[in-house]
């Protein structure tokens, strides 16, 4: 058993003059006090990878940067699935007796700290070295194709992958700390220039600075009580080229595992955080999780099913798309927004029940996924 006690998140956005290891340490702050902990009663650590700053020791410096001497530390990295790996590693490490306090921490200052030339060389590695990186893809091509292919099969339009867009948008349009304040439309996104067809400038997430954090304790820390009911992992590719059928990918392995772990169904869930990368990685996660059937989320969108006053309340803070995406912590911010949901802290975001929530990570393209479901017992 495992709890989320606490939380922190900056904003995203620019932030001139802070490094990663910054970052990191503003959020990691925020959380531990938001848990109502000292640092000194952080006994483990995990932590996600730095492009910016690549160190191959990072868990540690980071703890040596922030002031701490944890029994456990930890790096971990599957992409944008490291924040809710970290969160299942450390609910298994809380639970087995190895740490009392986990800290979970991710951030960069990949927008401000690195050129756009480096940024884009170091996430094409993400490609096969011989058959994928020498033709010159980007993560965004990679992503283009696999929405040709959706599209074609199910006859999806890039008008629908745009509606995920504007949703994103309107919900950041109520969170002070999100990168993007202007409003968008459906026409916006179309006119928005191209990046890897069908994928317009506004189908992508924005690159950001920013740092997320959160404590997970063996017990609860104060009077809310936000509990790990069930997760798991699926990874079915590395590489494009070897990926299976889009109705074979990971999130549908990955969330039929954790409905086992958990004793839950989709149908108890009252509020959902999913990775949203580009806009068709958000169309068809909803679809693989079963929060929409094939083909169908884009018009769930467009009649107010994922909206704040809508069944399945979704992203609230306004995703990767328009909160912001600082690597790791960008999916990061997901469960801080959940958390704050759950707890009743999301001032005038605040949904009307979030007492069970599904959360889902992908890293790669499509290539490694986390589901986990949390839920409030007091």
């Amino acid at each position: 058993m495992s709890f989320i006690t606490g939380v922190g998140l900056t904003s995203y956005g620019k932030h001139e003059g802070s490094s990663s290891l910054d970052l990191m340490s503003k959020a990691a702050e925020l959380a531990i006090s938001d848990a109502g902990l000292k640092r000194s009663e952080i006994d483990g650590i995990l932590c996600g990878y730095s492009t910016v700053s690549p160190h191959i020791m990072l868990a540690t410096v980071f703890a040596e940067h922030f002031g701490i001497q944890p029994s456990y530390a930890h790096a971990v990295q599957v992409g944008g699935a490291t924040g809710l790996a970290m969160t299942m590693l450390a609910h298994h490490l809380v639970d087995a007796g190895v740490a009392r306090h986990v800290l979970v921490v991710g951030g960069e200052n990949r927008l401000t700290g690195q050129s756009r030339d480096a940024s884009i060389q170091a996430l094409a590695q993400v490609g096969h070295p011989d058959y994928e990186v020498t033709l010159g893809p980007t993560i965004p091509a990679y992503y283009g194709l696999v929405a040709s292919r959706y599209m074609h099969e199910y006859g999806v339009t890039q008008e629908d992958l745009a509606e995920f867009a504007v949703l994103m948008r309107a919900h950041a349009l109520t969170h002070p700390g999100a990168q993007f304040h202007d409003p968008i439309t459906v026409a916006d996104v179309m006119a928005s220039k191209p990046v890897a067809m069908p994928l317009k400038l506004l189908d992508c997430c924005p690159v950001s600075d920013g740092g997320a954090a959160f404590v997970v304790s063996r017990e609860p820390t104060g009077a809310a009580g936000i509990r790990v009911r069930g997760c798991a992992q699926a990874h079915t590719h590395q590489h494009v080229t070897a990926a299976p059928a889009l109705s074979e990918l990971g999130a549908e392995i990955a969330i039929a595992k954790a409905k086992a772990a958990s004793g839950l169904a989709i149908s108890d869930v009252r509020y959902a955080a999913v990775y949203d990368s580009f806009t068709i990685t958000l169309a068809m996660l909803l679809e693989d999780l079963g929060l929409a059937g094939r083909g169908e989320a884009a018009a769930r969108v467009r009649a107010g099913h994922f909206g704040r006053d809508g069944a399945m309340p979704l992203n609230t803070h306004g995703g990767l798309l328009s909160y912001g995406h600082c690597g790791v912590g960008g999916a990061m911010a997901h469960l801080v927004e959940t958390h704050l949901q759950m707890t009743g802290r999301a001032a005038n975001r605040q949904v009307r029940d979030a007492s069970i929530a599904l959360l889902h990570g992908d890293g790669g393209v499509l290539s490694s996924h986390a589901s986990m479901f949390l839920e409030r017992v007091r």
